[in-house]
């Protein structure tokens, strides 16, 4: 099967086919660069996937991360940035192997087919010209002999007439003779290139174009197993790469088996357990009897100090919000005490752990230098060791500070957890919200209970006595309620910005009424004036107790330092 001898006459289909094969070639390219472009798109699209769902660095979503499902997520998204690396893998060899090598092939093809296709032109143009000459010689042989005949009729017809002399008889002979000799010479000039051009003929059609066919056919042959060749690389470069994509995906199914609801759970308790008690029962109260006031300090502070709020009877008044149940919307305390007791101890923790961290790191940078002094000291040529005491001295600056830093926030570790074994009552007042709204209710309740001369109880007084109670901004969705008696004073040790609801603002040195001690749970109930009262951290105040103190709405005077 050669298209040398069975081509032999389709030199210009050959041409066309050969063109078409190349023109096969170069779609195919296009067609690969096409997919490494799709790939690099599908791999660009996946990372901004991923990185549109990694969680924000120092946020609160970074926070959610945590929990086991979420981690999951996150491990998900990084394995589906690696599974994009491994697409990138792939446009990259598609490339590389298939793209930039049969680019070049390409240039190559079409410079040998152009070279084989050159021959073959130039084979036909030389069989021509022997065509063309073999006729041009047949011509003049015809023609000599056409001649030859003429003038050997033209001499018969001198010869026969009479009339003619004999000299033109003569003379017509060796016109004859001459034409028949110049006949009998392109005789042999045709004969001869007959010869030659069934010689030239039988080469070309025999020798030179199968020749050159069988060139055509091999550069065909090398082109269409090139094309076979490059279709494998296109499989094998994707099989190359279904191991490392078989990892990724065995990463985000181990990353979703570990996802436990049960740690979940836990670690949801953890983050928001408060570390109150729920609250107890409420005491039944029976109206049906006659009640007498008795009203003492020592009463109220047992009434107080026992938990048990007596509601005012038809009253709408549900006391002041605990502080916790409004979130902070500035920056809280330094000691974290607008937390609750359990959240705020791991928030101390937190600042402890990270604190020591920061000790660590100073120190470890003031070793390094000390070790950098000792080899100046020792080798003066390497470097200047007073160069460095500058810088020694201010870490031994920062780690002390630091250290300041850490005894601070252990103190109030130390005062929240000798705090969180709470009593069962003092929890209560903390975690039933009911208990610290009505905490300035306990007593007016009582107060507003007048007796009257003979011991009945009056109802209208005490609404009366409700009715003349000013509004604040702090109350205006509830019914103000009679003020507690002081029960002491106390002094401000630091600043504290009450921006929570409940809480009140003091100043440094500022001098108060304490109207409720501390319970346990990190707050003591204080007031300024007759309007202004509310909770504070019992560790930013220092208390004087007195059990004589009665005035409720003289201010006291802030302290100079």
């Amino acid at each position: 099967m050669s298209w040398g001898t069975e081509l032999w006459d389709q030199f210009d289909n050959l041409e066309k086919h050969t063109q078409w094969g190349i023109d096969v070639l170069e779609k195919y390219i296009k067609f690969v660069k096409e997919r490494t472009e799709i790939e690099l798109s599908y791999a660009k699209q996946l990372r901004n996937l991923s990185k549109k769902y990694q969680p924000k660095k120092n946020s609160k979503e970074e926070e959610e991360y945590r929990y086991t499902s979420t981690r999951a997520f996150l491990a998900t998204l990084n394995e589906m940035n690696d599974y994009a690396g491994q697409h990138e893998v792939i446009s990259e060899n598609m490339t590389s192997l298939i793209t930039a090598e049969l680019t070049r092939y390409v240039q190559e093809l079409k410079q040998e087919r152009k070279s084989h296709f050159h021959d073959g032109r130039k084979a036909q143009q030389h069989i021509e010209t022997c065509w063309k000459q073999l006729e041009a010689s047949k011509r003049r042989f015809e023609r000599d002999c056409k001649e030859a005949d003429r003038a050997q009729q033209y001499f018969e017809k001198m010869d026969a007439d009479i009339n003619v002399t004999k000299a033109d008889v003569e003379k017509a002979r060796q016109q004859a003779q001459l034409r028949h000799q110049m006949a009998e010479d392109s005789k042999a000039e045709y004969s001869s290139t007959l010869q030659k051009f069934n010689s030239e003929q039988h080469e070309h059609y025999y020798t030179h174009i199968p020749n050159i066919f069988q060139k055509i056919q091999e550069m065909e042959e090398r082109r269409i197993v090139r094309i076979g060749e490059s279709m494998k690389t296109f499989a094998e470069v994707d099989r190359q790469v279904i191991p490392i994509i078989g990892k990724c995906l065995d990463e985000i199914t181990k990353a979703a088996e570990s996802v436990d609801h049960k740690n979940d759970s836990q670690m949801v308790i953890e983050a928001f357990k408060s570390g109150f008690e729920p609250p107890g029962d409420v005491d039944f109260e029976d109206f049906t009897q006659p009640m007498k006031r008795t009203v003492s300090e020592s009463s109220l502070s047992n009434s107080r100090g026992d938990g048990k709020s007596e509601p005012k009877f038809g009253s709408k008044s549900k006391g002041k919000l605990w502080p916790f149940i409004k979130k902070n919307k500035g920056a809280g305390p330094e000691d974290f005490s607008n937390l609750p007791p359990e959240q705020r101890r791991k928030k101390l923790q937190q600042k402890v752990d990270e604190l020591n961290r920061d000790i660590q790191k100073e120190m470890d940078s003031r070793d390094a230098l000390t070790k950098m002094k000792d080899v100046y000291i020792k080798n003066p040529q390497m470097g200047d060791a007073a160069s460095v005491d500058h810088r020694l001295a201010e870490l031994g600056q920062n780690i002390e500070k630091l250290r300041l830093e850490v005894q601070k926030f252990e103190g109030w570790l130390a005062e929240v957890e000798g705090r969180l074994p709470a009593r069962s009552e003092q929890s209560r007042r903390q975690s039933g919200v009911y208990e610290a709204q009505n905490a300035s209710g306990v007593n007016s309740c009582a107060q507003d209970r007048e007796s009257s001369p003979d011991g009945s109880y009056t109802e209208e007084q005490s609404q009366e006595t409700e009715m003349k109670v000013p509004a604040t901004d702090f109350d205006d969705e509830f019914d103000d309620e009679e003020p507690l008696p002081t029960i002491g004073t106390c002094k401000a040790l630091y600043t504290f910005e009450g921006q929570n609801e409940g809480t009140i603002s003091v100043a440094e040195g500022e001098m108060l009424y304490v109207i409720e001690e501390d319970k346990g749970d990190g707050w003591t109930r204080i007031r300024r004036n007759e309007d202004e009262e509310g909770y504070v951290p019992t560790s930013y105040v220092e208390v004087y107790l007195d059990k004589n103190a009665k005035d409720v709405h003289k201010p006291l005077q802030k302290i100079s330092e």
